[in-house]
């Protein structure tokens, strides 16, 4: 059933459908095509970061749950250029380059419903050419499902002018229930990760992870180290298989399968005071951001995985977050 959440201060209203699978609950919202609230048949708590209101996922809680793009992640400057011809795109990060599509991307817009049952929804979103200074209009349909143990998401995309696309899915876990994810442990199959610069951009080093604290190919506790690095699972889109496993404290675990070439770990340092759909404060490490994806500014580095939409191609992605085994 199709539900009110919230109303936008324009007046547009922001809609919510809850899906119920054979052992987890979900609640999709249409602003950012977020996934507001995902709980685990026999476990206490939220597994992932939960806001009260619109406004909230507007402001304090930027891109917490939504689908983000039409280019996930940063590009440096802002700019790039494609076909002999340079592109300046929206400077929505440090007043000097873009994040996440741009201070209007996929994760505050409002989606619209195009069909649910139990266990699934579809929603879709266009955006013209020009917007937020990218070329070419894109046409995006996210489908979101818990069939099972696993929350999946399958993003696919057209456009009629060449443009970058990277799109993902950035929810915040949280296993434990207990507001800080540092004593999770982590597994990543990364040989190479993207160094960055002071503010945020890869540097164009593919670095090994070997003897450095990047090193996730054997479980280990995610730490305090302020990660929010992409790890380079493959040098481009493949079948989906398993990339990475997240445990908490209280034996519960999170597979990631996907087709995507990269995975972005970001440790949730600077949260600061965000307030909980329960009440909750979250502060710095409440929950971990793991976004399957292309590899970031990928079109100012021709040795990264291209990341170009044509027309005539499809952009197909799926992720599966996969659940278990507490409880017994």
């Amino acid at each position: 059933m199709i539900q009110r959440f919230d109303t936008l201060p324009d007046g547009q209203e922001v809609l919510a459908v809850d899906l119920a699978g054979p052992r987890l609950r979900a609640r999709v919202i249409t602003l950012g095509a977020t996934v507001q609230d995902l709980r685990l048949a026999g476990v206490p708590h939220p597994l992932v970061l939960s806001l009260p209101d619109a406004l909230s996922y507007l402001g304090p809680g930027l891109y917490v749950g939504a689908i983000v793009g039409r280019f996930a992640n940063r590009i440096g400057n802002a700019r790039f250029d494609l076909d002999g011809v340079t592109h300046q795109v929206d400077r929505n990060f440090r007043g000097r380059h873009l994040l996440h599509g741009g201070s209007e991307g996929t994760h505050c817009q409002l989606w619209q419903i195009e069909a649910f049952d139990a266990t699934r929804i579809t929603l879709t979103l266009t955006l013209p050419d020009g917007h937020m200074g990218f070329s070419g209009a894109i046409h995006i349909r996210a489908v979101i499902a818990i069939p099972a143990d696993a929350l999946e998401v399958e993003l696919t995309a057209t456009a009629d002018a060449p443009t970058p696309c990277n799109l993902a899915h950035h929810g915040y876990f949280d296993l434990d229930g207990l507001g800080d994810i540092r004593d999770h442990s982590l597994r990543i199959a990364a040989d190479h990760y993207l160094p960055v610069d002071t503010d945020l951009i890869p540097t164009g080093q593919i670095a090994a992870v070997t003897g450095t604290p990047f090193d996730f190919r054997q479980p280990r506790r995610i730490g305090g180290s302020g990660y929010d690095h992409n790890f380079c699972l493959s040098p481009e889109r493949q079948a989906v298989r398993e990339v990475a496993i997240l445990q908490g404290r209280n034996g519960l675990d999170m597979t990631i399968e996907t087709t995507e070439p990269g995975l972005q770990l970001y440790d949730g340092a600077l949260f600061n005071g965000l307030r909980g759909a329960d009440g909750r404060i979250h502060g710095p490490y409440a929950g971990v951001a793991l976004e399957a994806q292309g590899w970031p500014d990928a079109m100012n580095h021709p040795q990264f995985p291209d990341a170009i939409l044509r027309p005539g191609s499809e952009y197909r992605s799926f992720t599966a977050y996969r659940f278990g085994p507490w409880p017994s």
